[in-house]
This record gives structure tokens, C-alpha cells and sequence, in this order.
């Protein structure tokens, strides 16, 4: 008998959600690395996938191996590819170790990998782009963890001066009056993984335009499972779903023993009215058909325009 071909591995998920793409893999236990290519970063990093390394920024949850494992791959691809070294984010207390385990690879390899590791704190923040902040939340994993929000801050006119003609508001400003107020925008809100936790309603993921959040549980029976493991259950994103005012929700970190079908049917049962917004990344059937569908209307809309979205793999 000829032996069966070896199964497909490593697929992308791709998600498009204008104005951003969503591309990765996450399968819990095995590896988790999502990213967002109009803010040049992505999330974890369990085995590299290829579309990730040309992201400059990487942010890690926590040090499981699944979120980990591709670290020094991710640094030494782009040594290898000319690229700058990137800047990776972590929780401050897994900076040191991580450092480590880079330095331990220049015995192995026989060179110097450039690397950066930054330790950050909840509430920290960086600037990834300008005025766009990568912001660090204190999440509730098994070990050091935390979830992180991509913020842009605007100025906005304060509210007694917006009915005022503009050359007052003018003449206020140039007199050294503070005229404007600075203002949040939360664009891209991730979990990791994590217990429910008070995080999980800050206005940073209130009102996150995209949310990415870890669901690894959804049997009935796994609840307790979860708890030990401080992973989010399916019925965990009932209130979370009520209190997200979110575009677009895209879960993450589903085991490979879940059924599509049934975790589809166990969220479009949380989510009620809001199925229609809530995506799973590896969901190829179901985004393949989504993105056909967005490149129908795209061409409908643009009958002379021949551009279409930019290429990516798609799984």
C-alpha cells in the first residue's frame, strides 16, 4: 500500500478587516503568532511563521512555548534578510531570561545575533509608529503575562470652544489658552492568554476597534479545565462580548481536538446578534469565503480599478 501523503502544515489564517489585516496561526499548545502588518507588529511568536518576521515590533504575551519557541528564528531571519533588528516586548521579570537564551545561541551558531528584548510593565507604553502606542495591560496567565493594546492619540478641541468661530478659537490659542484635549483611540486590543480579568474591561478593550482574544475551551465540561489552566472558556465572552463595543472580534488559541463546527456553533451561541462580527483566524473555509465575498463587492464598487487587496498567503 502507498502510504498516505504527510498532512499540510503551518497554514496562514488571514482575516481582512478594513482597514487592517489579521494573519497568523494559533493553535493552543503547539504555537501562536498573530500579526497585524499596517502597524508593523505582531503578537507572540511560537514558530515563526514567514509572513511575520518582516515586523519590526513583537510583542509577547508570556514564555510558553508555543508563544516563544520562534524567538531566535524570528531574530536571526531578519539578520540574514538585511532587515533591522527587531524590538521585542515581553513582561519585565521574562527580559533576563529571554536575553539568555538569545546569548545562548552564539556558542550554537557561531555568531551574534542582533536582538532587542524590552521589558515592559502594565501601563507602560511605547511608540510603534507616530503618535501609535503599543500599551501593556496586566493580564492573569499560569505564568508572567500581559495582554497589550495599540492606541493612537489624537488632540481634539475641548467642548466649550467647539461652537466657537475659528478665529476665536485662534486668537484663544495664540493668548496660551489649552484649546484641545488629548484623546485615546484603541485600535487593536489582544488577550493573550489569560483568566477573565478586570483587563478585560478597560476602555482599551471596551472600545477596541478589533479585539483578539484567546478562547482555548469550549465544551461545557472543559470550565473547570480552563480555570486551572487560566484560559478563557466560550461562555466566558457572553458579558465580554456585551461589554466590547468591537468592529470585528477574532478568537484565537483553539486546541486541535475542538471541531470547527462545533466552536462555531458554541460562539454563534454566545455572541447572539453579534455572530456575524465574531471570526475565528483558523477558519479557512469560512474567511476564504469572506474574503471572496470582500473582493466581489471590492470589484463591483470599482469596476475599472484592477488593484485588489495585497497578496498574502491565505490558508
Amino acid at each position: 500500500m502507498v502510504p498516505r501523503q504527510a498532512p499540510r502544515e503551518g497554514q496562514i489564517g488571514f482575516l481582512y478587516l478594513p482597514p487592517i489585516r489579521v494573519q497568523g496561526i494559533s493553535v493552543a499548545g503547539e504555537q501562536t503568532s498573530v500579526g497585524i502588518p499596517e502597524y508593523d507588529i505582531v503578537f507572540d511568536i511560537g514558530l515563526c511563521p514567514r509572513p511575520v518576521i518582516s515586523s519590526k515590533i513583537l510583542a509577547l504575551s508570556h514564555t510558553h512555548m508555543d508563544h516563544v519557541a520562534g524567538l531566535p528564528y524570528y531574530f536571526s531571519q531578519r539578520f540574514f534578510q538585511k532587515l533591522p533588528t527587531g524590538k521585542c516586548y515581553c513582561p519585565r521579570s521574562m527580559a533576563e531570561p529571554l536575553q539568555a537564551m538569545m546569548r545562548s545561541w552564539v556558542a550554537l551558531e557561531r555568531q551574534e545575533t542582533p536582538y532587542e528584548i524590552i521589558g515592559m510593565d502594565p501601563g507602560d507604553e511605547v511608540e510603534i509608529k507616530p503618535n501609535t502606542f503599543l500599551r501593556a495591560h496586566a493580564s492573569s496567565h499560569t505564568i508572567p503575562s500581559l495582554a497589550y493594546a495599540v492606541v493612537e492619540k489624537r488632540k481634539k478641541l475641548r467642548e466649550e470652544f467647539i461652537d466657537l468661530p475659528q478665529e476665536r478659537v485662534r486668537q484663544l490659542r495664540l493668548g496660551g489658552e489649552e484649546i484641545s484635549r488629548a484623546v485615546d483611540i484603541s485600535l487593536v486590543a489582544y488577550t493573550g492568554d489569560t483568566e477573565p480579568a478586570p483587563f478585560l474591561y478597560h476602555s482599551d478593550f471596551v472600545n477596541a476597534r478589533v479585539v483578539i482574544t484567546e478562547c482555548t475551551f469550549f465544551d461545557s465540561e472543559h470550565q473547570d479545565k480552563a480555570k486551572i489552566g487560566k484560559h478563557i472558556h466560550v461562555e466566558d465572552l457572553r458579558p465580554l462580548l456585551a461589554a466590547w463595543k468591537a468592529e470585528h472580534v477574532v478568537v484565537v488559541h483553539a486546541s486541535r481536538r475542538t471541531m470547527l463546527s462545533f466552536a462555531r456553533e458554541r460562539l454563534n451561541d454566545v455572541a447572539g446578534i453579534r455572530a456575524e462580527s465574531v471570526h475565528m483566524l483558523m477558519d479557512f473555509r469560512a474567511n476564504r469565503k469572506r474574503l471572496e465575498q470582500q473582493s466581489l463587492e471590492f470589484d463591483t464598487e470599482h469596476p475599472t480599478d484592477t488593484s485588489s487587496v495585497e497578496n498574502t498567503e491565505i490558508g
